[in-house]
Formats: C-alpha cells, structure tokens, sequence
C-alpha cells in the first residue's frame, strides 16, 4: 500500500470519527460535553484539512498515485 493510499484511508477514518462527534454533541444534554465534543471535532475537521493538503501535494509529485 502506498503512503498516499494510507493518508486516503486515514483520512476516511477521520471523517467517520468527526460524523460520530458531530452526532454525540447534537445528542448531549450537558452543555459542557456538547462545547468538548465540538471542540474535538474542530481539531479533527484541522488534521482532516492538513492530510487532504498532503494528498494533493503527494499526488502532484507524483502522478501515479493519483486516484488511488
């Protein structure tokens, strides 16, 4: 597997993680759970955002792996 294909499957982790987040803090009652949760899933949407750029910038560099 190559690396841009692990920061793909990474990254579709992440976003599963981020939708349960998001569905954990629409369904809290405590406010200060429902201010973490999303706090977290902020952090999550950055690290999603900076692997997405790296995708690109490996894909530039190397065109094989594009689409993969």
């Amino acid at each position: 597997m190559t690396v841009a294909a692990q920061i793909k499957q990474t990254v579709a982790s992440l976003k599963g993680i981020q939708a349960t987040l998001d569905t954990f803090s629409s369904f809290a009652e405590d406010e200060e759970a429902k201010t973490l949760l999303k706090n977290n899933s902020e952090k999550v949407y950055q690290v999603i955002d900076r692997l997405e750029q790296r995708v690109k910038v490996l894909e530039f560099e190397e065109p094989q792996y594009k689409g993969f």
